[in-house]
């Protein structure tokens, strides 16, 4: 009992968090080095009072007792408040030790039902992709701890045959070399863990030097006079001296060809017709599209000539589609505006505004106007605004950056554009070309020049509408008087009617402001009507709402049902109720003949007691 003397500094006792396995092997641990863990195990009864007890078994219970208040005392420390006042039991330390481990644990049943748990977690654990060797572990170790505190037999070999065959695919040759080299029954958890560290770290250590190595061996180049600092591949002159940046070309990527070592502007495939990207800052407007020379044979849509290296479809279309109002129109997300060198495809054109557009290849380009487009694309009219007219320009081009500003919703999705539009929903559907390019198929619509060469039908509903939707007799009139000069004569065919005036102008019957019918006595009439499910529930649990209506008095009646079974019971106790407080029967109950309301049992009691459905 020396531990116990004043000089003896308290340990610290971990506060119960949840963790039962875990809270119990900590304080187990320390009771048992403070001695108290033979009170947990055997227990502290407290003598009964005619016993005859002599002094030395006297001094032997108030030890033990003493002992037990000392438990009770390191159990109360690490039990929180408010699981302490769930447990009844706590007049020794083993009533509260056996009550907490029943409450965490649970019977024998939830052990199992945990148990099962862990073990379908257990068999489809798998080593994450960039994960250590250490989480890992840690991950496995938790679930094989947990399932051995349910009761599971879980043996070394077992977890270590588990951990070899759920490693990713970079520890696939270190797992047979331990399959080959050591007995997998003999082998221990910990043993396993510290080989697949040392190859982890082997791993780390060798990317490390391969980047130390790509580093180091850069040339290091410099022209002109003055001393440099090399950073990163590039020497960066200090001081009075000049020196010329160097950059390493080997891991450069043409942008043209796809090769490494050279820049774009370096390349040597450049051939006519190819695309050239344009350094530009924001300011400048860029067009990231270049055209070939097209055949004029007639009515034929001419592709450009290509070889395998230079997958490029340069389309354009002919003097024939020129006449037939017809045209193609690149969807292009280089673009920075829509864009196209045909001055016949605007139906507003600001001559007024202008500007430039600058190329791959670093040449300019003027904008003549800006205005909008009209066409038509698979039966739908589209309207596009804020176009450049560049008269040199061959291909007509759409800004997917453009499109977007209009919070249009774009979608690429196996080989196919769709365009969708907040009200009208999709309204380009494209499929990708042969050469992984995107065209729409237009058709001219510029808006008619004047009403003269619209059909006979269409103007004299035109001229309906213009007149404020004035009715056919009244413009015959205007016409035949020449109240209107120039009024051309109107037929006012039979066939020809205004939708707007047909809608309009329909009467429909007046609703009735009361019913033909009235009850002249209470209780003669009766309206009732179930309402539905509500929610939320009431704290009591109804869910439904019973209305029944007086139609003489206008009385109501509202009953709270949880289920909408209860409804004939509860007509009923109405039924009683209501007859009892107005002296008189009910006549007539009227529904809109619900399920709840025809069944058989309410129909014959309505029958019994002479109440008309």
């Amino acid at each position: 009992m020396a531990n116990d003397s004043g000089s003896f500094t308290t340990p610290y006792v971990p506060k119960f968090d949840g963790d039962y396995d875990h809270w119990s092997l900590i304080m187990e641990n320390i009771l048992r080095s403070k001695e108290y863990w033979s009170v947990i195990q055997s227990g502290f009864k407290e003598p009964k009072g005619n016993e005859v007890i002599d002094a030395a078994q006297q001094k032997a219970i108030d030890d033990a007792r003493l002992k037990d208040l000392k438990a009770k005392n390191y159990l109360f420390q690490s039990i929180d408040k408010s699981i302490l006042k769930t447990i009844t039991q706590k007049e020794t330390a083993k009533q509260l030790w056996d009550s907490m481990k029943v409450k965490c644990q649970g019977s024998a049943r939830v052990k199992r039902a945990q148990l099962q748990r862990l073990r379908r977690t257990f068999e489809t654990l798998e080593m994450k992709s960039g994960e250590g060797v250490s989480g890992y572990f840690a991950r496995v170790m938790s679930i094989a701890n947990d399932m051995r505190n349910c009761g599971e037999d879980m043996p070394d070999v077992k977890i270590v045959e588990k951990i070899l065959r759920s490693l990713t695919e970079k520890f696939n040759f270190v797992v047979c070399s331990i399959k080959e080299s050591k007995d997998i029954d003999k082998l221990t958890v910990d043993e396993l863990q510290a080989s697949l560290l040392v190859h982890e770290q082997k791993v780390v250590e060798k990317r490390s030097e391969e980047q130390v190595l790509q580093v180091m061996n850069e040339p290091r180049n410099a022209q002109g006079r003055g001393r440099g600092i090399f950073q990163r591949g590039r020497i960066y002159s200090r001081g009075r001296g000049r020196a010329r940046p160097f950059v390493n070309r080997s891991a450069i990527n043409c942008f043209r060809c796809g090769q490494q070592g050279h820049y774009q502007f370096e390349c040597s495939s450049s051939e006519k017709g190819v695309v050239n990207y344009a350094k530009f800052d924001e300011e400048e407007e860029l067009l990231l599209m270049a055209h070939t020379e097209v055949s004029k044979a007639e009515g034929v849509i001419n592709y450009a000539v290509f070889d395998e290296e230079e997958e490029l479809l340069l389309m354009a279309y002919t003097e024939a589609s020129k006449a037939e109002g017809k045209g193609i129109w690149f969807l292009d997300s280089e673009c920075s505006n829509h864009m196209t060198g045909d001055k016949t495809w605007f139906i507003e054109l600001d001559e007024k505004f202008k500007h430039s557009v600058r190329l791959g290849n670093s040449s300019k380009m003027a904008v003549e106007g800006k205005g909008n487009v009209r066409f038509e694309v698979e039966g739908i009219i589209q309207t596009v605004s804020n176009v450049y007219f560049v008269p040199n320009l061959t291909n007509n081009l759409l800004s997917i950056g453009q499109l977007q500003e209009k919070r249009l919703v774009i979608l690429i999705k196996e080989g196919t554009y769709r365009i969708y539009h907040q009200q009208r929903g999709l309204i380009i559907n494209t499929q990708m070309t042969a050469n992984r390019m995107f065209l729409v198929y237009a058709k001219m619509k510029p808006l008619p020049g004047n009403c003269l060469k619209m059909e006979e039908e269409d103007l004299e509903i035109l001229r309906h509408r213009r007149y404020g939707h004035l009715n056919n007799k009244s413009i015959q009139i205007m016409q035949q008087k020449q109240m209107v000069k120039g009024l051309p004569k109107f037929k006012g065919a039979a066939d020809n009617v205004c939708k707007i005036c047909n809608v309009e102008k329909q009467q429909h019957q007046e609703f009735p402001k009361k019913s033909k019918w009235r009850a002249s006595n209470k209780l003669e009439l009766i309206h009732g009507d179930l309402c539905r499910p509500i929610t939320p529930i009431s704290h009591s649990g109804k869910r439904y709402l019973l209305v029944l209506v007086d139609d003489f008095s206008r009385k109501t009646w509202i009953y709270f049902l949880a289920d909408k079974s209860e409804t004939f019971e509860t007509f009923k106790i109405f039924k009683h109720f209501a007859e009892k407080e107005a002296k008189t029967a009910i006549c007539g109950f009227r529904t809109d003949r619900g399920g709840e309301f025809t069944s058989n049992e309410f129909n014959k009691f309505c029958q019994d007691n002479g109440i008309r459905r």
